[in-house]
């Protein structure tokens, strides 16, 4: 198992708690009372702000789709990557820089916080380069590889050249400056200027799209220029806050350090391997429909899996909330809290995806019909959403349960959990093709990856694997009793 982001196991038993009273107000509303309603008090602004940029996507795709088959099928092949780079900067470094400065606010160092937040910056526009970079001359050749063709691989070559040449840097910005806030649980600043933001961009994208009013018509590439205006927006209002003073964790000139570059990277690369990992087998899987099924099963397969993800969105609402009370209960050696909130969280993140993964299976042409009318792509679509919606609830789990471990620091079995379900969905997505030539059989295995991803991860947590095996029996004596009590 791949545990270089391991050192040593927490410690567990045999450390005095940091006394709450001696910490900030905000910070010791993290450390005491039931778990359900704090969590829950976090994450409804979260959930509103994941709510709001997922529907923005969503309402820029039905938008897009009005420009055909080609378009539709184009921003198809982009999303993948585009979603890899949101989750990645969100998510996964997002919730290494949100980890490093919770575990700093609840040890009672709020220096070090400080000086997290230029380390932080420095990290995200480093990556977000690579990205233009890599991409800029690379994507006609993925795109290609993906089962792009013709006006398709046009189209997505018109998006993706916005996307990599301007919009990157911004959005890998913003995530830094929202996750710096949400690391100081407060998940309110990030939620009103999210949800500004997609009110700008709800009417703006389609504006740019089809020329509505003074704006020129630029079809796809308007959807790009959106992002565009929507990211740098927000990106100067978010570093106002936390430039003002007001965020717990602000600006302070400081050398760069490598250790603190490095406590943000040993939880953020590590996150951004298990991100890789899910969009990764999703891309694999789109080329086999591709290869086997045609253009249009690419696109029947992509609005399906539009819905798969907004399963990481939907568990970030609940997955920020769980990495600042995880991480701000593990500085402060409250481990048997800690366990109490995962487990409550990857309880929550369950019945929430699985409720819409379930919905979506029994009612599929009320999601599809949403995107296309074409019959062929409709059915491709139902097929996926009949077939891989009703196992929603265990992608839910294992995501939910991969930010507490962000929070703690260990994403060890994460890791593992994702390269499962690449290597059973794409290794054996790969030989059931081969074999029989079955896109239903391609998608039963696809969805079987997914369950196995939900429980090696829920299972390890809930061993107490983060505190190694002196304190985990323990923890978890202290622990279980009380998550009944925590709802």
């Amino acid at each position: 198992m791949p545990v270089a982001c391991e050192v040593r196991p927490l410690t567990a038993v045999a450390v005095e708690p940091l006394r709450p009273d001696r910490l900030d107000t905000r910070t010791r509303a993290l450390l005491v009372g039931p778990v359900l309603p704090a969590l829950l008090r976090l994450a409804w602004p979260n959930i509103l702000v994941m709510a709001a940029q997922s529907s923005t996507g969503l309402i820029e795709m039905w938008f897009v789709a009005r420009l055909g088959s080609d378009a539709l099928a184009g921003m198809a092949l982009v999303l993948p990557v585009l979603v890899l780079m949101q989750s990645m900067s969100q998510g996964a470094v997002g919730g290494g820089i949100s980890s490093a400065i919770a575990r700093a606010l609840g040890s009672g160092r709020r220096d070090k916080a400080d000086d997290f937040v230029i380390h932080a910056l420095v990290v995200n526009v480093a990556i977000g380069l690579i990205f233009s970079v890599v991409m800029l001359p690379a994507g006609r050749l993925l795109y290609r590889a993906l089962g792009g063709s013709d006006g398709a691989l046009v189209a997505a070559m018109t998006y993706s050249n916005i996307i990599f040449g301007g919009v990157v840097i911004l959005l890998w910005l913003f995530n830094a400056l929202g996750s710096i806030i949400r690391g100081t649980g407060n998940m309110f600043v990030p939620g009103v200027v999210f949800c500004g933001g997609a009110v700008l961009l709800i009417p703006l994208s389609p504006a740019l799209i089809f020329g509505w009013g003074p704006f020129p018509r630029l079809g796809i590439a308007g959807g790009g220029i959106a992002l565009f205006i929507y990211y740098g927006i927000g990106t100067v209002i978010l570093g106002w806050y936390v430039a003002s003073g007001r965020n717990l964790a602000s600006f302070r000139m400081t050398r760069i350090r490598w250790e603190l570059v490095k406590e943000i990277l040993s939880v953020g690369a590590v996150a951004a391997v298990n991100t890789i990992q899910i969009n990764f087998t999703i891309a694999v899987t789109m080329g086999f429909m591709a290869a086997y099924a045609g253009p249009d099963a690419v696109a029947g397969f992509g609005i399906g899996t539009r819905l798969e993800y907004l399963m990481p969105p939907i568990s970030f609402g609940l997955g920020a909330p769980l990495v600042a009370l995880v991480g701000t209960n593990i500085g402060a050696n409250q481990s048997a809290r800690a366990l109490r909130i995962a487990l409550v969280g990857g309880a929550v993140g369950f019945v929430v995806t699985e409720t819409i993964g379930a919905t979506a299976a029994i009612w599929p042409n009320a999601w599809l019909t949403l995107f296309t009318h074409d019959p062929h792509i409709i059915a491709i679509g139902s097929r996926y959403l009949r077939t891989v919606g009703p196992f929603y609830g265990f992608f839910g789990l294992g995501i939910s349960m991969y930010f507490a471990s962000q929070g703690a620091g260990r994403l060890g079995w994460p890791l593992m959990g994702g390269l499962v379900r690449m290597i059973v969905a794409v290794g054996g997505g790969w030989i059931v093709l081969h074999a029989t030539r079955s896109t239903l059989l391609l998608l039963v295995v696809y969805a079987s990856g997914m369950l196995l991803y939900g429980l090696i991860i829920a299972s390890s947590v809930a061993a107490g694997t983060w505190f190694g095996s002196e304190g985990s029996k323990m923890l978890r004596r202290a622990a279980r009793p009380q998550v009944c009590a925590d709802f």
